[in-house]
């Protein structure tokens, strides 16, 4: 099966899951046709699918991996010992694990393709990941509280587990329990990194996008967060902080150069 048969196939078996999709129409451009297939994979609740359905769908994610291409994180310069600046999709980041920013729900984002991490995570992931994570919550009984994080299995992604975290929302200002959130995200992912015996964490600027923690003050928790946990935990687990804006990379560039002179 070609790749745009596999395309081809997995719209078709998406559409004709739900009653309301018979009358959609999908424009034969490739590129209309990768969007539709994100869109409805964004949508679809974390039900049973076919094991043939699974099949193409791996196959047709693991094509697009190699199109866009694969970093690994050993190939990265520390800025640091033990702390790495990478800018970049952290959906082709190859570390042991990658973080998530999740919401409440922790089921990934059902906005059809909307630019938030917890939706590319999901979507790359492909419709296991969901489902795992619908398990979780089931078994749990209640919203995921801020703070804490929780481990599930990578699928289609070239990490080997992803772990999900649910950053503080921010109002009109921060509050100094804001911030205190904050950090407890960090360190409840390294520690449940370290008890999975996992080296390497690439985390993402966790809250600052619709959560809208301002990117520096969140910029400077992290460094401070990590630090001190590795500074405690030595020799465990290396860290990335994963950026995808500019603005983001010039942030932590500075905040760490200045914490590196602090060491000399």
């Amino acid at each position: 099966m070609t790749q745009n048969e596999r395309l081809d196939f997995l719209l078709h078996y998406l559409i004709k899951e739900r009653k309301e999709y018979e009358n959609i129409r999908v424009l034969d451009s490739h590129s209309e046709k990768q969007r539709y297939l994100r869109s409805l994979m964004n949508v679809r609740p974390p039900l049973p699918v076919s094991a043939e359905f699974l099949s193409v769908q791996d196959a047709y994610l693991s094509e697009r991996l190699v199109e866009r291409g694969v970093t690994r994180f050993q190939d990265l310069t520390p800025v640091q010992p033990g702390l790495y600046l990478w800018r970049g999709d952290i959906t082709t980041l190859a570390a042991d694990t990658i973080v998530n920013a999740a919401n409440s729900g922790m089921l990934g984002c059902f906005v059809p393709c909307h630019g938030c991490i917890d939706n590319a995570i999901h979507t790359y992931a492909g419709v296991q990941l969901r489902l795992e994570c619908s398990g979780l919550m089931k078994r749990q009984g209640h919203k995921e509280e801020p703070g804490r994080a929780k481990i599930t299995k990578a699928y289609n992604l070239p990490c080997r587990y992803v772990l999900h975290t649910i950053g503080p929302v921010i109002g009109d200002a921060v509050a100094v329990s804001d911030r205190r959130l904050l950090a407890d995200c960090y360190r409840s992912c390294l520690d449940l990194a370290a008890r999975h015996g996992l080296h390497s964490v690439a985390f993402c600027c966790i809250s600052t996008g619709e959560f809208r923690f301002p990117n520096e003050l969140a910029a400077q928790v992290a460094i401070q967060t990590v630090i001190q946990w590795q500074r405690e935990n030595p020799n465990q687990i290396e860290v990335i902080f994963n950026v995808f804006k500019e603005r983001d990379y010039d942030i932590y560039e500075k905040l760490l150069r200045a914490d590196r002179k602090t060491q000399i």
